[in-house]
């Protein structure tokens, strides 16, 4: 098949002068693919924040002491432990999906391995981190006590960093193939067991139990995801015959995409805690972080169908360009911006429509209960642009260019969100609002930067590299169904 880039005349012809005529049709087709990845995976992400309520509420029986120390050492192991990890595991999309779409099933295979593999030797500086939990919050002038009952909390859940480095990878490795029903039915199976796993640990361990039940939950759900891709990938034995076959190559590919992978979730992740110490150090701090973690609570509800959108919108894209097919890809992005801010509208909707109420679930205090409504119209107009935001950041990670995303990260939480956040909330006396106010500036910036560098990419030229980076193991270039049509004729 010839690889001969396209005519300058084709490369300058706009995206409607190729569209066929059954556009309608091919839209809804795209819609249906997407709704068909995207779904299982936003309800298994509200299984995941099921079983983290299902934590906080045995931990609240503990009583408060145990309760803070549980909830400090659960938001440190998050912010250094699997916001890294999963991070690094975003390298995955685009070398996996490209793969998946050129029908390269060795460096499918190759990829989960060496993942899983770079995963398990990035929990050994972790568990180090976590083990001196207690002297680096007494750094920060945390209470001994907390301090103690978090790096009890944050020690027995050290084995969930292995199960983590597993489950991860296989996650990704069947997400980028499109296979999600198989996440969706292992997270529904293990959020049911959490229950009577932490019933059955909770009395004769107690803090130990609640933190063992965590890790034990999610290695229910590595097992059956593991076992699913034996099952199903047991035809495919000459191709798991090469998984050794690493070179160097190989390796710096992937650290080099894991890298800015990680940075984007960390910096994102890292953004929402700085904000809540923020503000602890407003006037009234307890009220101020009972508001802000009242409001967080729902927006991770939110998170979770918008984190579900970006990852679809990475196989797509990752999908398509393996394959060659430089107009679906670019159609996939284009489908996926449109239906970011349709579901932007939505999440933002839900969250202004019901702010009173869902104050009222974790508070009856009249100011507590008139700030989250106040927060919540903030944030909510935060999560009309956040979607479209993460639907971009899903484009880039498909295109194999992560970077943009850690870039406009940067840019936009850290050199604008906070410093705003931090003038508007201390020197303007704007209080919480101020950092709420901030944080939307920020998020607009980052769009704002996302989208220019989305209409910037070269879907020809991107296709090329695609099938480069997708097939490079054996020489080979994708031919999938109009690939040559495609790559030739833009």
């Amino acid at each position: 098949m010839s690889t001969t880039p396209p005519t300058t005349l084709e490369e300058g012809r706009p995206s409607w002068a190729n569209t066929p005529t059954n556009l309608p049709h091919t839209i809804l087709s795209e819609l249906r693919t997407q709704s068909l990845i995207a779904g299982p995976l936003a309800a298994m992400n509200l299984a995941w924040f099921a079983k983290t309520t299902t934590t906080t509420f045995f931990l609240s029986r503990l009583g408060e002491l145990h309760l803070a120390g549980g909830a400090l050492g659960f938001a440190f192991a998050n912010v250094t432990g699997f916001s890294v990890l999963n991070g690094l595991c975003g390298a995955m999309e685009p070398i996996c999906g490209q793969a998946h779409g050129a029908q390269n099933r060795k460096l499918l295979h190759k990829t989960l391995l060496m993942a899983t593999l770079l995963l398990l030797l990035a929990t050994l500086p972790i568990s180090l981190l976590w083990l001196n939990i207690d002297k680096i919050l007494s750094l920060f002038g945390q209470r001994e006590e907390i301090a103690n009952i978090a790096r009890t909390y944050v020690t027995f859940m050290l084995p969930d960093l292995l199960v983590t480095s597993f489950l991860c990878p296989l996650k990704a490795y069947l997400s980028s193939q499109g296979v999600t029903l198989p996440i969706l039915f292992g997270s529904a199976i293990a959020t049911a067991l959490h229950v009577p796993i932490n019933i059955a640990l909770f009395r004769p361990m107690g803090l130990k139990g609640v933190s063992t039940a965590v890790w034990a939950t999610d290695l229910v759900v590595a097992v059956l995801l593991g076992l699913y891709v034996l099952a199903t990938e047991a035809r495919h034995d000459k191709a798991w015959g090469g998984w050794l076959d690493q070179r160097a190559a190989d390796w710096a590919r992937l650290v080099k995409l894991a890298g800015p992978c990680c940075m984007t979730t960390c910096l994102e992740w890292w953004c929402y805690e700085i904000l809540m110490l923020l503000a602890g150090r407003l006037p009234g701090p307890r009220r101020a972080v009972t508001v802000t973690t009242i409001v967080f609570n729902f927006d991770y509800l939110v998170y979770a169908v918008m984190l579900s959108l970006a990852v679809c919108t990475s196989t797509r894209v990752s999908n398509e360009l393996g394959a060659g097919r430089r107009r679906a890809a670019e159609r996939s992005a284009q489908v996926s911006m449109a239906l970011g801010v349709v579901m932007g509208l939505v999440g933002g909707s839900a969250m202004v429509a019901v702010r009173r109420a869902w104050a009222r679930l974790f508070s009856h205090d009249v100011e507590v209960v008139g700030g989250v409504e106040r927060m919540m119209l903030l944030m909510g107009l935060a999560e009309v642009v956040n979607f479209p935001v993460a639907v971009c950041g899903g484009i880039v990670r498909g295109t194999a260019k992560p970077w943009l995303g850690m870039y406009t990260s940067l840019g936009g939480f850290y050199l604008v969100a906070l410093p705003v956040a931090v003038v508007l909330a201390f020197m303007g006396r704007m209080g919480l609002g101020g950092l709420f106010l901030g944080f939307l500036v920020g998020v607009v910036g980052c769009l704002v930067m996302l989208v220019v560098l989305v209409m910037r990419i070269d879907w020809a030229k991107e296709t090329q590299k695609a099938q480069k980076l997708a097939c490079v193991d054996d020489g080979r270039v994708g031919d999938g169904p109009e690939t040559g049509e495609d790559v030739n004729n833009g």
